[in-house]
């Protein structure tokens, strides 16, 4: 965790030196970076390739193992502002567990909101998954999903 903060930190500070802080006073964002909190933790990285469509890659690491995640995400409004927004879906992951590896395909809905007069954007989401593996690595996995700090470019 330690590390992944620090990276936050690299990136935020190389940000702000090199003036390219557009992001700031912007309701809207291109490309975040960060950290998603859930019972481990990870690191985070969307980036929106339309309006309404976003990428996101998650790295999840915990005491079992870790679990690489790609989300493909459809964004819409909740507020009038714009800066509040549902989204949903499809993805898939990998995950390198104690002895045991599995693969799987993941949904997600969550919320997302940029501040106006800051490069800083939340997130809070659940992601269910149907897990191929074995053990308790096998079947729907209900519990991923998490609270996204993002640091926005």
């Amino acid at each position: 965790m330690k590390k992944l903060l620090g990276l936050l930190l690299f990136v935020v500070i190389a940000d702000v030196a090199i003036g390219q802080n557009s992001t700031a006073n912007s309701l809207e964002y291109k490309t975040a970076v960060g950290i998603k909190l859930w019972s481990g933790g990870g690191a985070t990285l969307k980036t929106f390739i339309s309006d309404k469509n976003a990428l996101e890659f998650i790295g999840y690491f915990d005491r079992y193992g870790t679990r690489i995640t790609g989300l493909y995400e459809i964004h819409g409004n909740l507020n009038t502002e714009g800066n509040l927004r549902w989204y949903l879906g499809p993805g898939a992951h990998v995950g390198l567990y104690r002895g045991v590896t599995a693969a799987g395909v993941d949904g997600v809905i969550g919320v997302d909101y940029k501040f106006a007069n800051m490069p800083l954007n939340l997130a809070l989401d659940w992601q269910p998954s149907v897990e191929f593996g074995s053990g308790d690595r096998n079947g729907f996995q209900g519990s991923w999903g998490g609270f996204a700090i993002r640091y926005t470019l």
